[in-house]
């Protein structure tokens, strides 16, 4: 079977080797925009280049990965002497005797039937088809299935007689190395093997953050937003009670299985502020509503509510609404929403309304406030 033409992942994403991650991510959003298969209906060629720029950037992405990629390059018999120290015929680790014997042959879309050491038997097949979407085989013999886009999952059997493949990646010095992802990129936990205590450890990435803008109602109400991440949408469902600062994580729903957390940032409001789960808003009220008492209409996040203004309200002065402020973002509950007074005085007075006032305060015979 003729060998699958290598693909050289920089030269995919078009990028110099020495290239940063914000280039490569810039590099590859742009790409994976423009072959996009949906833009695309129907054609062969956009969705194998679709592909071929997802598996560049599942490996240009990921440090430990370019690390490997970068190592071990086009030259495969480099790599086989690299092998050399875990034994095999020849410093061939893939050369009868090595750790590796007879899974060269072991291809995409085929099955071998060749034995390693102690009749381990390794059987690689495409679920998809084909050439499960053209992937390399370097990318497929030295990350498995890890970063794979979906479609082209594939299964790993092992069999055999005394040793597993946990114990073989054990004595290869590669203990831990057969964790397996499925097609969304979520990671299950590679048992070591080899030792009597038979520990397990699984290196969480770090996860990805994006922050989305929420107004104040959809605060109050709950909402949702879709996020775009590296050609893949996902629609974030908001809570109720979220501000600038507040956090939802989704586990394992960025690429190769990596954590999304979206970060809430809270936009200004035109009539409230909030502190905490509380909002506070300004209400004007006449001379005569503070002076006599009145009842006035505020409006909340709910609806408008009446307040009771007792006779002689002070300008300033707030008002507690109980639980018209926003819902706790974790658990029940309301905050409360508090008013404060303004109180706007009439003016230009005529000459009689001048005279009443002259009148009703000399009535009055308020003290001096200053004094």
């Amino acid at each position: 079977m003729a060998q699958p033409e290598f693909q050289d992942y920089y030269k995919t994403l078009g990028v110099a080797r020495t290239a940063t991650q914000a280039e490569i991510k810039k590099a590859f959003r742009k790409l994976a925009r423009e072959s996009h298969p949906d833009k695309h209906q129907g054609d062969k060629g956009a969705e194998r280049k679709f592909k071929a720029i997802n598996e560049a950037n599942a490996v240009l992405s990921d440090p430990a990965k370019r690390s490997k990629y970068d190592q071990f390059g086009r030259d495969w018999e480099a790599y086989a002497r690299a092998g050399a120290g875990n034994g095999g015929a020849a410093g061939d680790p893939f050369g009868p005797g090595g750790p590796f014997a007879g899974f060269r042959g072991a291809r995409a879309g085929g099955a071998s039937g060749s034995a390693g050491p102690g009749g381990v038997r390794f059987e690689f097949r495409s679920t998809g088809g084909g050439s499960a979407g053209g992937f390399s085989d370097f990318f497929n013999m030295m990350f498995g299935d890890e970063g794979a886009p979906a479609g082209s999952a594939r299964t790993q059997s092992f069999s055999g007689d005394g040793e597993s493949i946990d114990d073989l990646l054990s004595r290869l010095g590669m203990a831990g190395a057969a964790g397996a992802t499925g097609a969304t990129g979520g990671r299950s936990q590679a048992s070591t093997g080899g030792s009597a205590a038979g520990t397990r450890a699984a290196t969480r990435p770090e996860p990805i953050e994006v922050t989305a803008e929420i107004s104040l109602e959809e605060s109050f109400h709950g909402t949702s937003r879709i996020v775009d991440i590296e050609g893949r949408r996902l629609e974030v469902t908001i809570p109720r009670g979220a501000g600038t600062g507040s956090r939802i994580r989704l586990t394992g729903k960025g690429p190769d299985g990596r954590d999304l957390i979206v970060v809430t940032k809270l936009k200004p409001h035109r009539v409230f502020s909030r502190k905490g789960d509380a909002l506070e808003r300004e209400v004007p009220v006449t001379l005569r509503e503070a002076l006599l008492g009145s009842e006035i209409p505020v409006g909340t996040l709910k609806g408008k509510v009446l307040l009771k203004l007792p006779h002689g309200t002070q300008n300033g002065r707030t008002f507690r609404l109980k639980g018209q402020g926003l819902p706790h973002f974790k658990g029940g509950g309301t905050g409360d929403l508090f008013v404060r007074v303004r109180v706007v005085l009439p003016t230009d007075l005529s000459d009689e309304a001048k005279s009443g006032a002259t009148a009703f305060l000399d009535l009055i015979d308020q003290p001096d406030p200053r004094a």
